[in-house]
């Protein structure tokens, strides 16, 4: 049975737990940590998402969880996936930058050290275009945002539908164009994936994946 966050319940518990755990070197006081959890599980369970969702949290965290021993920052990291899409509008083209400044807000009414502020900032920004990457952090976060691209073909394929029903208001025609666009993006990098670890596991099954989207866009 699945909560009104679309998570069965005790997907919804770990991930309260992993929430915990990241804010107790900060001392965080717990009923203030719970009110942001709370939150930030409204914002993902709004209406309108179906990709970008407490899934896709769950997904990313476990992914950077793999990675954990590339990163020089972990805590960054981890506030970084799980504010970089609370603020999302299929519609805007700025969700980017308002996600990584409610993190901010956030973070610092938390008094999370302002190194690690800064750093999530930098890379929720980077989100944006997933380039830039000026730290192993920047390669674990966006490999890790990008991890599903090297999911199974079945997966990945409910994957695409759930991104075409986020943009349900757009036509076939400009879905397709904006689309293709985008994944044609993708195939054109050197890589998709910047750490070796993701890229020996993913980036064929990745590229398989976006050329069969491709064809039937």
């Amino acid at each position: 049975m699945r909560s009104r966050y679309n998570l069965e319940p005790e997907r919804c518990f770990t991930l309260q737990s992993r929430w915990e755990s990241l804010l107790q070197p900060f001392q965080v006081e717990q009923e203030i940590g719970q009110k942001v959890l709370l939150d930030l599980f409204k914002a993902y369970s709004s209406a309108g998402r179906f990709y970008h969702t407490l899934e896709h949290i769950e997904q990313v965290l476990a992914t950077i969880n793999n990675l954990r021993s590339l990163s020089q920052n972990y805590a960054a990291i981890e506030f970084a996936v799980w504010f970089h899409d609370a603020i999302y509008n299929p519609k805007a083209n700025d969700n980017e930058e308002k996600s990584a400044e409610y993190a901010v807000n956030i973070l610092e009414a938390l008094h999370i050290p302002s190194s690690t502020i800064e750093a999530v900032y930098s890379l929720i920004i980077k989100t944006k275009y997933h380039q830039n990457i000026d730290s192993i952090d920047s390669k674990v976060f966006l490999d890790a945002d990008l991890s599903i691209l090297g999911a199974s073909a079945s997966k990945y394929r409910v994957y695409a539908q759930l991104i075409r029903k986020e943009y349900l208001w757009l036509s076939d025609e400009k879905y397709r164009t904006g689309r293709k666009q985008v994944l044609q993006s993708f195939l054109e990098r050197e890589t998709i994936y910047f750490t070796e670890k993701m890229f020996f596991a993913l980036e064929q099954q990745a590229r398989q994946n976006i050329k069969e989207e491709i064809g039937l866009l």
